[in-house]
């Protein structure tokens, strides 16, 4: 991947700010893992690090470690069980393991990315991934979803130097992994909309050369729908590939909003819940996949239902808020609402610009015929049960889970837009 060729393009953009990412080499294809250690060398990375895996990563991995001594490389080797939820106890523990290297290399997705990230900003070391799985659209990024006291929030982070995958491993991934990462693609959808948005009715920064990055590697992705499932080293590539360029869009635009929008923070609320019930969540990508095609729904019933003439000024009872959140996270949520991002915009705004927003969710926003079909070609959730989510919990999630980013989103919106939304519809629950 062009990394400096995509950044030139970028000079002197439109949006007025300058765009970096810290990348030195993404190196997708066959055969790249025995060349793990000459790729890393040839690009600055140090020789004495910490590897970290679980046991699932390392398997489908193969003989990294091996490779990594073969080629030089001084390796000290931190094995998981089964990393599934990034905590930030394990990124205190990866950041003790750091003192006596000079860099860490993940070798997996998700949460061994964002524990690896997070722990290497803060240690001040090299960072860099071996992809095990196309499972999600976090790799290039430079922030770190982390779950504390069962609270996630999203926590500035190191942007690896280097991303490998070999493609004879991301298409032997499991097909529940590979679907999960086109899910997370699909978000992109909702995303980019809900940014839009944000930017005409509260001046949120917003960058269309960025969003375009976005927008092409969905559409690449989406053209692959049929193929997600398959072991084809062509197509888990260039959906690996697809998921790189996303997060890099989070660093070209300085946040994580060319990649992530509502249908994240709904799924954080499910993660959040069920992990305070002691409950494990099922793969990111996964849930956010699930949570896209509800709030495209969502965002369908509001623009159709929605009258300018009844919009009104933010009266939420915040006791109910607060109530279903409940008192383990109560706390988080008076903090991410003092102030409430709807105080960055008012009435006569949003009413000023309603039918330029209905006409962003129009553009940016697939039919939901559409949007299913093409899930259920890359075998792909959409449905509450196929995430072991409850029907309450999902009804929950969905009218409740603004109240947990201080972000704009047209979900946000909904109660000053005075809009009763049908979110059983949303939820394909029968009432």
């Amino acid at each position: 991947m062009n990394i400096s060729g995509l950044v030139d393009k970028l000079k002197n953009c439109p949006c007025g700010r300058e765009h970096t990412v810290n990348i030195r080499a993404v190196e997708i294809g066959a055969g790249v893992r025995e060349r793990t250690g000459e790729i890393l060398k040839s690009n600055g990375f140090p020789t004495k690090i910490l590897v970290a895996a679980d046991k699932n990563t390392l398997a489908a991995a193969g003989d990294i470690p091996q490779i990594l001594e073969q080629s030089g490389f001084a390796i000290q080797l931190k094995v998981y069980d089964n990393m599934r939820t990034a905590h930030m106890d394990d990124v205190n523990h990866i950041v003790s393991l750091l003192g006596g290297v000079d860099g860490v290399l993940s070798v997996g997705s998700g949460s061994l990315n964002d524990i690896c990230r997070l722990a290497a900003f803060r240690a001040d070391k090299a960072f860099a991934i071996f992809a095990t799985a196309p499972s999600m659209d976090g790799f290039a990024s430079d922030s770190a979803s982390i779950t504390d006291n069962n609270f996630k929030l999203s926590y500035a982070s190191r942007q690896p130097s280097v991303i490998i995958g070999d493609t004879k491993v991301l298409a032997a991934a499991p097909s529940e992994l590979k679907s999960a990462g086109f899910g997370d693609m699909i978000a992109k959808y909702i995303a980019i909309a809900d940014w839009k948005l944000s930017h005409l009715i509260t001046g949120e920064y917003y960058c269309e050369n960025v969003a375009e990055i976005t927008r092409t590697a969905l559409k690449r992705v989406v053209s692959l729908a049929d193929k997600v499932t398959q072991n084809d080293e062509e197509s888990a590539g260039a959906i690996m590939e697809a998921l790189v360029l996303t997060g890099i869009a989070m660093k070209l635009g300085h946040s994580v909003r060319p990649a992530s929008g509502a249908e994240h923070i709904v799924s954080h609320f499910w993660e959040i819940k069920k992990l305070e019930r002691g409950l494990t969540s099922d793969f990111h990508g996964k849930k956010v996949g699930v949570a896209t095609v509800m709030i495209n729904r969502i965002y369908k019933q509001i623009c159709t239902a929605a009258v300018p003439s009844r919009f009104s000024d933010e009266n939420l009872d915040w006791g109910k808020i607060y109530e279903v959140y409940g008192g383990n996270f109560a706390d988080d949520i008076k903090n991410l609402n003092s102030p409430t991002v709807t105080d960055e915009t008012t009435v006569d705004i949003i009413r000023e610009n309603w039918d330029e927003i209905c006409r962003i969710m129009q553009d940016e926003l697939p039919s939901d015929e559409e949007l299913t079909a093409i899930m259920h070609l890359a075998g792909a959730a959409v449905t509450l049960p196929e995430i072991s989510v409850s029907d309450e919990l999902g009804l929950l999630g969905l009218e409740y889970h603004p109240y947990m980013r201080r972000r704009m989103t047209l979900a946000r919106l909904a109660p000053m837009l005075n809009v009763r939304v049908d979110y059983k519809k949303a939820a394909g629950i029968n009432a």
